[in-house]
């Protein structure tokens, strides 16, 4: 039988800079940060007064930070969205935001805040019926969920997946990075030799994930193939990534391996790129491992966008397809001055993509990687 293939023929995403693609894809051509002052709650007490957010969002009114960004998004793409989809659900904290008002109300319900609640009001968004999936591994979450639904596909389970991912900007989550001393002062600088931390953001996005075969047959256009995935755990440290790069090395051989794809066939890195010593010098060592002294282009889009926790392996997806769309590979935000070991990988300006098979990775806290192929 020939492999079953899994493409994405329908996506959407709200970020700091606004709703949809274009927004966000302006903001990184032009260079310009999302990552400003946080009005939203007191930052007095914690590291940095900055974070990427979306200021119409409510906070701690009727609803969650993540319900606000979903509800009018999928509401607004729900006639797109096949209801024999298969739905997962990627994120962080979920609706941490309802234990934080229940906790400083007086009035704590636990059950609000509960993942399984926020899988169900998804699903009643958009009127699926199959029973669904919420994956939840810190800031590789919706990296792992996209790997997950390509690979139901792939294996006959399903053939349309929609993966979903949100996460929000709380002061429960803020005074968290914050007390690791994990934040920037100012703002996120990946690969920069003066990088001191991340910024935190929010965003919330899908992807609709079918076989290439239901795609053509509904006519719908395919921007990308979810072409090869790896998953690995390096177990290094609670929050540390592995300073050998061994786990995310592996990670990306799987995905490569899994794909068919060979290194020399990568035309662009989107990297994790959080900002801080540790993440950013792990990854050069882990790109420089898989490709030797064949720089491929490596950017970061959390300078811009802040880092999406949950939502940003799938936000930078969207992104690695919007730059297959244009031939560009964006350029890292906020990068001034590259740390010696990325100087000659990671892009300060735009250019031109040669090759478009991509690879998006990210990492998360227990020493999670995540690394997706992906082909035009």
């Amino acid at each position: 039988m020939p492999e079953i293939k899994a493409v994405i023929t329908n996506y959407d995403l709200v970020t700091a800079y606004g709703r949809g693609i274009e927004p966000l894809w302006d903001g990184l051509l032009s260079k310009k940060s999302a990552i400003a002052k946080v009005s939203r709650f007191s930052t007095k007490s914690f590291l940095s007064n900055n974070a990427a957010i979306i200021s119409e969002l409510d906070y701690h009114e009727d609803g969650s930070l993540v319900m606000g960004m979903l509800a009018p998004l999928l509401n607004k793409n729900a006639s797109l969205i096949p209801g024999d989809a298969f739905l997962i659900l990627a994120t962080t904290v979920g609706e941490i935001d309802l234990l934080e008002k229940g906790l400083l109300s007086g009035k704590l319900t636990l059950s609000q805040a509960r993942p399984a609640v926020f899988l169900e009001k998804t699903k009643k968004i958009v009127g699926l019926k199959k029973p669904g999936m919420l994956i939840s591994c810190a800031c590789a979450s919706s990296s792992s969920a996209i790997a997950q639904g390509a690979s139901l596909i792939r294996q006959g389970q399903e053939d349309c997946v929609l993966v979903v991912a949100a996460d929000g900007v709380s002061e429960f989550v803020f005074s968290g990075f914050s007390s690791l001393m994990a934040l920037d002062k100012d703002k996120a600088r990946p690969f920069d030799k003066n990088r001191s931390g991340l910024s935190l953001g929010e965003a919330a996005g899908f992807v609709l994930l079918m076989s290439e075969e239901r795609a053509r047959k509904e006519k719908r256009k395919v921007w990308l193939e979810v072409a090869g995935w790896g998953l690995t755990c390096d177990a290094n440290h609670m929050t540390g990534p592995s300073r050998d790069a061994g786990g995310l090395i592996a990670a990306i051989r799987q995905a490569l391996d899994c794909a068919g794809v060979l290194p020399e066939d990568i035309g662009c890195i989107s990297a994790h790129g959080t900002g801080t010593l540790y993440n950013d010098s792990m990854e050069i060592k882990a790109f420089k491992d898989i490709f030797k002294e064949e720089a491929v282009p490596v950017y970061s889009i959390k300078g811009a966008t802040g880092h999406t926790l949950g939502a940003a392996g799938l936000i930078e997806t969207i992104v690695v397809l919007k730059g297959f769309s244009e031939g560009v590979i964006p350029a890292t935000v906020n990068l001034e001055e590259p740390d010696n070991e990325a100087c000659g990988w990671v892009t300060d300006l735009s250019q031109l993509l040669q090759r478009k098979v991509a690879i998006s990775n990210n990492c998360g806290f227990g020493g999670i990687n995540a690394a997706l192929v992906l082909k035009h």
